[in-house]
């Protein structure tokens, strides 16, 4: 398998799990600003969209958006308890926690990125996105991960996202369950060897 990825974007999530099932996959940078691959390849004939992640199956076949390809991941290692069994209440509920995270976490970090936003809309979007993290950090209470005790692939998937908060200006430092979460994430050996891989550490 191929992962395309770059550095501390999204991509970081499927690349934590592809370390947590440890499967066997090949890093490829797609740099989000020049969609130049290392072998000079323009990464818009691989992925027409030009974002990552983009997995690439030993087939041939691709798969793209975060939260369908780490669930695909972790169904390649079902042993490792990535991702609760297809058919079951709690594989509804990591999907719910994965549609949670892309449309109101990620999707909500979006416009801080940009410089073009007006001061006023990162305002609004500063505090809609605190009102969703305060929340999450409640959700955490007394829980180890997102779904509990097991560390699923949303949780690898939200420590993604919140890693940005510092670039942007969002302070999540009197959350103190997501902090502390976040350690705990942070300090699993495929979390560090992820971000090892992409220079992050």
């Amino acid at each position: 398998m191929k992962l395309y990825y770059s550095p501390g974007a999204c991509s970081l999530s499927p690349h934590i799990a592809l370390h947590e099932a440890g499967l066997s996959f090949e890093a490829v940078p797609a740099p989000t600003k020049t969609h130049r691959l290392p072998d000079g390849t323009d990464y818009y004939t691989i992925n027409p969209l030009g974002y990552v992640p983009l997995l690439e199956l030993d087939t041939g076949e691709r798969l793209r958006e975060g939260p369908a390809i780490v669930q695909y991941i972790a169904d390649q290692a079902p042993q490792k308890n990535l991702a609760p069994a297809n058919g079951t209440l709690a594989r509804y509920q990591l999907q719910s926690w994965l549609n949670f995270i892309g449309t109101e976490v990620h999707k909500g970090f979006s416009p801080l990125f940009n410089p073009a936003t007006p001061d006023d809309v990162k305002t609004a979007t500063k505090d809609r996105l605190g009102q969703r993290l305060k929340w999450i950090d409640g959700e955490l209470a007394g829980k180890q991960y997102l779904m509990g005790d097991p560390f699923t692939v949303a949780d690898g998937y939200l420590f993604t996202v919140t890693n940005w908060a510092p670039r942007v200006g969002v302070d999540i430092s009197a959350l103190a369950n997501l902090t502390a979460y976040r350690a705990r994430v942070a300090a699993r050996p495929a979390v560090q060897a992820a971000m090892k891989a992409e220079g992050l550490i």
